[in-house]
């Protein structure tokens, strides 16, 4: 019995984490299969593109503050 990625149980706070794991390239297999079965990868997804929106606006205001200087 196969679960599909729709009737995965995962919260919130286990989605970013995930996702900042990968930001940081460092997983344990273990935990990486623990994510591939219990997080929607829809919800990855999402998580995803918010971090990558924070992090590129994180580096335009260093980048003008650093120019401003």
């Amino acid at each position: 019995m196969s679960t599909s990625p729709l009737a995965r149980k995962g919260s919130l706070r286990q989605t970013v984490r995930a996702v900042c794991w990968s930001f940081f390239g460092v997983r344990r297999n273990s935990g990486y299969r623990d994510d591939l079965a219990k997080l929607n990868p829809l919800h990855i997804i999402a998580v995803a593109f918010v971090a990558v929106a924070l992090f590129v606006a994180a580096l335009i205001l260093l980048v003008r503050w650093v120019a401003a200087a």
